[in-house]
């Protein structure tokens, strides 16, 4: 592509809970969310509007292990309440690298965070703050992909940044099959019929029909996240036909 491509005006930026543990077994790495920061700020300082959805299975799935026998519906709760908390942490980083930011929860808790409202979260992003997004849907049963997809569609973002452990989309496990094949470029329709896993059903589904491209990252490589938004090649680009 060319090096000289405008950026995209709007992006959401999907952001697992587990990128933020680093090496640790759970929990958040300083370390390592000051190195994600860092590579939000690149963005931030080109003026590209930025969002973010954030997961939080670095604190949930350390709970789970000593809750088992949970009703799904409070364990996605639960799972709401560690995203806030991973948002808040994500905050306070950038609020110490320079860079403006502010949260929405999809569930209340006011004395912490401001409620999703879309009026506000689409003044913030014109203002050029970054817009972090907690809590998922507000829903059990909905992943933090689905919250991603939702979310990207309501504010018209350009594009959806799905980081992830691994640098792209592969025919197959690349860490079970290190001589896998890796996409530059793929269709929504031919990872549904090669039954290729990126993000879950409901997610993919949004992104498609909302005309929503997707584009799978590796966030822990520099530079990586601004080439994205720069639109060059970077990881694996998922388009509709």
């Amino acid at each position: 592509m060319d090096s000289y491509k405008k950026p995209y005006k709007r992006v959401l930026l999907k952001l697992s809970g587990e990128a933020l543990m680093g090496t640790s077994q759970f929990g958040i790495n300083k370390k390592t969310i000051d190195s994600i920061v860092e590579e939000i700020k690149q963005v931030y300082d080109l003026g590209v509007g930025l969002a973010i959805v954030i997961g939080g299975g670095n604190i949930f799935r350390g709970v789970a292990l000593g809750a088992t026998g949970l009703e799904r519906a409070t364990a996605d709760y639960m799972g709401m309440i560690a995203t806030i908390m991973n948002a808040i942490a994500l905050q306070d980083a950038m609020r110490q690298a320079k860079v403006e930011a502010k949260v929405q929860s999809a569930i209340r808790i006011d004395q912490i965070v401001e409620p999703y409202m879309r009026q506000k979260a689409m003044k913030y992003l014109n203002e050029k703050k970054v817009v972090i997004f907690a809590a998922g849907t507000g829903n059990p049963f909905f992943t933090t992909d689905t919250a991603a997809a939702l979310r990207g569609a309501e504010i018209g973002a350009e594009l959806l940044i799905k980081a992830t452990r691994v640098d792209g989309i592969y025919e197959s496990d690349p860490e079970q099959n290190p001589s896998a094949k890796m996409y530059e470029s793929i269709s929504f329709d031919e990872v549904i019929n090669k039954k290729l896993r990126i993000m879950d059903a409901t997610a993919f589904a949004l992104c498609r029909d909302q005309k929503l491209p997707v584009q799978v990252i590796k966030i822990t490589k520099h530079g990586a996240l601004k080439e994205a938004v720069m639109g060059r090649n970077e990881g694996t680009f998922v388009y509709s036909d």
